[in-house]
């Protein structure tokens, strides 16, 4: 797949090139991002091209897209009616 299947509004791209952005911000870019992928993309390989791409060590989005990789591979608990029975 090509960058443009990975980031269609260039998010994550944009992100790497404004000056001063902090942690916050990239987390609301991401969400962004990761909402405005198409379903049929692979987020964990969506996640490891855009890391594989844009990598700048002690960038905020570089973190955000590294802890996203993390929680992709975190169990998750069930809550509420489904965990009872």
């Amino acid at each position: 797949m090509s960058e443009t299947e990975f980031d269609p509004k260039g998010l994550i791209r944009e992100a790497y090139r404004i000056e001063g952005i902090d942690e916050a911000d990239c987390r609301t870019i991401f969400l962004d991002w990761a909402l405005g992928l198409p379903i049929e993309v692979d987020n964990a390989e969506a996640i490891r091209v855009m890391l594989a791409r844009h990598d700048v060590p002690g960038h905020p989005m570089t973190k955000v897209l590294q802890e996203g990789l993390v929680s992709l591979g975190a169990p998750r608990r069930r809550g509420g009616w489904r965990a009872r029975h």
